[in-house]
C-alpha cells in the first residue's frame, strides 16, 4: 500500500492531479448533463476535464524534467506547474474559474503543504476566483469554493493544530453541503431540478483531493429521481444529477456516450431572468500588464457577460460571452497580445478559427496505434492515425487534433486502449461541439482496432458502418506479451522480475521464461474458445523467425485458421495477439 502523505509534496500533487482528471473522467457525460447555467451548452464536464488534463499534463512535464535524477522535483515547481497548466489550458467559464482556484491554492502551497498552508490555500483560492468573475452570482462553483474554505478554516478554531486528512475532509464535506443547497440559490437550477454543474465538478476534483491524502474516495449516496438535490446525510456524501438522458447524435443509440440535458419546468437555454445570452463565447490567452488588463476588463463587460480573467504576471486567460466577438477580440489586441483565440457560437456549438478550407469528406477514423509500423497500415489503409509511444498516451488535444485533420463530417475514433476511454470520449466531446458527428467504438488494444479497420465500408450508413466496426472490434480477442520490470502478484501466481508474462483480455494468464513458448502458450489458451483468423503484430526488435514458427503452429494445430503477421515496430509490446 503507498504511503499517504503528511503534507502535499510534489508527488501527492501528482496524484491529486491524477485522480482528479480520473474522476472527472468517470464523470464528465454527468456533469455536461446537469450544465444549464450560465448557458446550456453541455459542455461543462467537458470543459473541466480538459483544464485539468492541461494541468496534470505540465506536472507530469515537470517529473519527466527530473527522472535522472534522485530525488522529486520541489513542491512549488509542482503547484507552479499545475497552475501553469491550468491557466493555458482552461476550457469555459468553469474551466477558467478553476484554474483561478488552482492558481490561488499553488500561490501558497509554494510555500508548504501542511494542513494550515492548505486552509490558507482555499481560502486564497476562493477569493481569487470571485475576483475574477465581473459580476459574482451564488448558487454557482464560486459558492461551493467559498464553502469548502469556510469549512476547513473553521474545523481548528482559535488556531489549533490539525492535521491535512481533517482539513480535507472538512473542504470536501463543505463543498458538498454547499452544493446541495445551489439549486435554492439559483432559481435555473431550481426549475431544472439539478445542482450547479461547475460546482459538481469542484466537488470531483476535492473528492480526488481527499482520495490522495487518506487514501480513499470519498464515498457517495444513491442519485435520486429526477436529479433532485438531497442534503448528505450522515457526514456522507451526496450529490443530485439528473437520471437518464437523450442519446447524443454520434452513434446507435446505447452503444457510446451520451449526455442527456433535463427537463425542468422553464427554461434551460438561458440565464436566471429568463432572457437569451449572448451569441458567442470567446477566450484567449493574453500577454499584458495589469494595468492593461483592468482597462480590458471594464471594455469587456460592457460588451457582454459571464466575463471571467484570470492569471497574472503577464499572462491572462480572457474568457467572455458577447454578441460581437470581433469587438472582443479587439480589446484584446488593445491591451496586449492574445493568442490560442477561440469562438464559439451557442446556435452551432461550432469553433470557428476563419481558416477557409476545402471541402470536408463525409467519412473518416482515426485510430491510435502504439508503433510506427502499424500507424501506416492504417495511413494505408485511410484512417488518420495517432502514434501512442512507449508512456507517452496521447491526450485529448491530440485526438481532437487528428479529428479535425482528418477533416470529414462523420468520424469513427477507435482509441485501442482501455486506459484511454476517458481521454477518447473527451476528445469525441469536443469535436461535436465543433460541428463533428463523432462516434467512439470502445476497442481496447490495437488488433481490435484492425479488426475494426478491416470492415470499415465509408459508403454505407454511418450507423451501420459503426455497428460492423464494433461487432468486429467485439469479436476480436486481444493478448500481448510483456516482460516484468519486478517481482509481483499476478492472476497466474507470483513472477519475477525478468519473466515472460502472457496477458489475455488484459489480465495475467501465462508466466513464462522466453517469447516463444509463452506466446505458443497464450495461442493455445485463446484458441481453445475457437477462432477463424490470427492477427500477431511484432516489435521492432523480435525476429522473423518467431512469426514463422508461430505460424507453423497455428497451421499444424488448428484447420481453418488463417494466420496474418504485421510490423509494428517500436511498441511497448514484443507482441501483440488476435484471435477473431
Amino acid at each position: 500500500m503507498p504511503q499517504l502523505p503528511d503534507d502535499l509534496d510534489a508527488v501527492a500533487v501528482r496524484t491529486w492531479c491524477s485522480l482528479a482528471l480520473e474522476a472527472l473522467g468517470r464523470e464528465r457525460a454527468e456533469i455536461d448533463a446537469i450544465n444549464v447555467y450560465p448557458i446550456a451548452d453541455g459542455d461543462t464536464g467537458t470543459n473541466l476535464y480538459l483544464t485539468v488534463e492541461s494541468a496534470a499534463a505540465a506536472v507530469e512535464a515537470v517529473f519527466a524534467a527530473h527522472e535522472t535524477g534522485a530525488t522529486a522535483p520541489a513542491t512549488a515547481d509542482a503547484v507552479r506547474a499545475m497552475a501553469h497548466g491550468a491557466l493555458i489550458g482552461a476550457r469555459g467559464n468553469s474551466g477558467t474559474i478553476l484554474a483561478q482556484l488552482l492558481r490561488g491554492m499553488a500561490g501558497v502551497l509554494a510555500d508548504g503543504g501542511d494542513a494550515a498552508h492548505l486552509r490558507r490555500a482555499l481560502t486564497r483560492a476562493a477569493d481569487a476566483a470571485r475576483r475574477a468573475v465581473a459580476h459574482p452570482v451564488e448558487g454557482t462553483v464560486l459558492t461551493v469554493a467559498a464553502a469548502a474554505a469556510e469549512s476547513a478554516a473553521g474545523e481548528s478554531p482559535a488556531g489549533e493544530q490539525s492535521d491535512l486528512r481533517t482539513v480535507v475532509h472538512a473542504a470536501y464535506d463543505g463543498a458538498l453541503a454547499a452544493l446541495a443547497k445551489t439549486p435554492e440559490q439559483l432559481a435555473v437550477l431550481g426549475r431544472a431540478g439539478v445542482v450547479d454543474a461547475g460546482g459538481r465538478g469542484l466537488v470531483a476534483v476535492l473528492g480526488a483531493l481527499v482520495e490522495t491524502v487518506t487514501g480513499q474516495a470519498p464515498v457517495r449516496g444513491p442519485r435520486t429521481a429526477h436529479g433532485k438535490a438531497p442534503t448528505p446525510v450522515d457526514g456522507g456524501s451526496v450529490v443530485g444529477l439528473p437520471v437518464g438522458g437523450t442519446p447524443v447524435e454520434g452513434g446507435p443509440a446505447g452503444g457510446f456516450p451520451a449526455a442527456g440535458v433535463p427537463v425542468g419546468e422553464g427554461p434551460l437555454d438561458c440565464p436566471e431572468d429568463g432572457v437569451a445570452g449572448p451569441a458567442f463565447e470567446v477566450i484567449y490567452l493574453l500577454e499584458a500588464g495589469d494595468e492593461q488588463v483592468t482597462r480590458l476588463r471594464a471594455r469587456l463587460d460592457a460588451l457582454g457577460d459571464s466575463l471571467v480573467v484570470v492569471g497574472g504576471d503577464g499572462l491572462w486567460h480572457v474568457h467572455v460571452h458577447v454578441d460581437d466577438a470581433g469587438a472582443a477580440v479587439e480589446a484584446g489586441v488593445e491591451a496586449g497580445r492574445p493568442y490560442r483565440i477561440r469562438i464559439t457560437h451557442f446556435a452551432t456549438e461550432s469553433g470557428h478559427d476563419l481558416r477557409v478550407q476545402a471541402e470536408p469528406a463525409q467519412r473518416a477514423v482515426v485510430v491510435v496505434v502504439p508503433g510506427d509500423g502499424l500507424a501506416g497500415l492504417c495511413t494505408e489503409a485511410g484512417a488518420t492515425t495517432v502514434i501512442a509511444r512507449p508512456g507517452e498516451p496521447p491526450a485529448s488535444g491530440e485526438l481532437v487534433d487528428a479529428i479535425r485533420r482528418a477533416h470529414a463530417r462523420e468520424v469513427v475514433l477507435l482509441p485501442n486502449d482501455a486506459a484511454l476511454r476517458h481521454t477518447a470520449a473527451a476528445a469525441a466531446e469536443q469535436a461535436r461541439t465543433e460541428g463533428v458527428r463523432v462516434a467512439l467504438v470502445p476497442t481496447r488494444a490495437a488488433v481490435q482496432g484492425i479488426a475494426a479497420l478491416a470492415v470499415h465500408e465509408p459508403d454505407r450508413g454511418f450507423d451501420e458502418d459503426v455497428v460492423a466496426m464494433t461487432a468486429a472490434a467485439g469479436a476480436t480477442r486481444y493478448a500481448e506479451l510483456a516482460v516484468a520490470e519486478r517481482q509481483s502478484w499476478t492472476m497466474a501466481g507470483i513472477c519475477q522480475a525478468g519473466d515472460i508474462l502472457g496477458l489475455i483480455d488484459g489480465d495475467v494468464a501465462v508466466i513464462g521464461a522466453d517469447v516463444p513458448a509463452t506466446a505458443r502458450t497464450v495461442l493455445d489458451r485463446m484458441l481453445a474458445a475457437g477462432g477463424e483468423l490470427v492477427t500477431l503484430v511484432l516489435g521492432e526488435d523480435v525476429p522473423d523467425a518467431l512469426a514463422d514458427a508461430l505460424e507453423e503452429h497455428v497451421r499444424e494445430g488448428y484447420l481453418a485458421v488463417d494466420t496474418v503477421v504485421y510490423r509494428g515496430g517500436h511498441q511497448r509490446a514484443p507482441l501483440l495477439i488476435g484471435v477473431e
